[in-house]
C-alpha cells in the first residue's frame, strides 16, 4: 500500500479531527517514524484513539502498521517530495545547459572507466555471430537495444532488439552455440534480463552485456562491458546515463565495422544504393534517416 498516496487521496474527506492528524503527518512525514502514538496524538491535538481511527481510515491495521508502510514509501519517495517543494521550472537556454553539463559529466566518468579489452571482446563476440538477439528492459535500455540492433544490422550481423521479458526468455531459449546475446541494462539487476542471460548460456550461446558493474549481470554473463555511472540527484532532469550507454554500443559497433572492412563498404553502399531509389536524394545525409 502506498500510504502517502493514501493521505493525499483522502485529504479534506477525513472527520474533522482525523484531518489534524493528516495535517501534521504531512507536515511532519520524515519524523512520524519516531514518535509513539500518545506523541502524535498530542502534537496533533487528539487523542490517541482519532489517531488509531485515522491510520484505519488509510487502510491501516493500525499505528505500528502505518509507521512501517511509511518508513517503507519514504524510502524510496523522499526525494521526489522533496522536490515538489523546491523545483523551479529553468528557462530553455538553461534547461539545455544542465541536461548537457550533466551528459559531459557522464561521458567523462564513462571514459575514465570504460576497459578498451572488454570492447574489442565484445566486438569479436558480435563479429562471429550467426545472430545477433540485443534486449533491455524499460524506457532507456529498451531504447538502446532497439538502436543497437539498428547498427549491427547494417554491418551485415543478422541482429533483432525485444524489450518485452516473456518474448526474451523465448528467444533466449531458442539460441544456441554461434548465436549472442547482448544485454543492456544500466543497474544490472532486472530479473528477466538476468534469467535470458542464464536460459541462453545454458545453451550454448554467447552472453555480453552492457551494465554496471559488480551487478547481477555482469557476473552472470560470460563477457561485460562495465560502468559505474553518478546519476544526477534532479529527478527532474532524464538520466544522463543512456548517453554514455550509446557511446559504448557506438564504439562496439565501430570496432565491428573497422573489423571486417570490406563488408561493411558494401552493405552501407547497398543501403544508400537503395534509400536513393526510394526517396530519390543522392546529397549527405545521415544513413537511413
Amino acid at each position: 500500500m502506498d500510504v502517502i498516496s493514501a493521505l493525499r487521496e483522502q485529504d479534506g474527506k477525513l472527520a474533522a479531527r482525523e484531518q489534524k492528524v493528516a495535517d501534521f503527518v504531512k507536515a511532519n512525514l520524515d519524523q512520524i517514524s519516531t514518535l509513539t502514538i500518545a506523541e502524535l496524538a498530542d502534537s496533533a491535538g487528539v487523542s490517541t484513539p482519532t489517531v488509531i481511527r485515522f491510520c484505519r481510515s488509510l487502510g491501516c491495521e493500525g499505528y505500528r502498521d502505518f509507521k512501517l508502510r511509511l518508513a517503507q514509501n519514504l524510502a524510496v519517495s523522499l526525494q521526489y517530495l522533496q522536490s515538489e517543494r523546491s523545483a523551479e521550472l529553468p528557462r530553455a537556454e538553461t534547461a539545455l545547459d544542465q541536461v548537457l553539463a550533466s551528459m559531459y559529466a557522464t561521458a567523462n566518468a564513462m571514459r575514465q572507466q570504460l576497459d578498451r579489452g572488454q570492447v574489442d571482446r565484445a566486438a569479436k563476440v558480435i563479429l562471429g555471430a550467426r545472430q545477433l538477439v540485443v534486449a533491455g528492459i524499460g524506457g532507456g535500455s529498451s531504447m538502446l537495444a532497439s538502436e543497437a540492433a539498428n547498427r549491427f544490422f547494417r554491418l551485415g550481423i543478422p541482429a533483432v532488439a525485444i524489450s518485452d521479458s516473456y518474448l526474451l526468455q523465448m528467444r533466449a531459449a531458442t539460441l544456441r552455440a554461434g548465436d549472442a546475446l547482448l544485454l543492456i541494462s544500466a543497474s544490472g539487476e532486472a530479473d528477466a534480463i538476468v534469467a535470458s542471460a542464464r536460459i541462453a548460456k545454458g545453451y550454448g550461446a554467447s552472453t555480453v552485456a552492457i551494465t554496471k558493474i559488480r551487478s547481477r549481470l555482469s557476473d552472470v554473463v560470460q563477457l561485460a562491458v562495465t560502468t559505474d555511472l553518478p546519476e544526477d540527484p534532479d529527478i527532474f532532469k532524464p538520466t544522463a546515463s543512456r548517453y554514455a550507454f550509446l557511446a559504448i554500443l557506438d564504439t562496439i559497433a565501430m570496432t565491428v565495422a573497422y573489423a571486417q572492412k570490406d563488408v561493411t563498404v558494401e552493405n552501407l553502399r547497398r543501403i544508400r544504393s537503395s534509400l536513393t531509389a526510394y526517396h530519390g536524394r543522392t546529397g549527405e545525409q545521415p544513413l537511413g534517416d
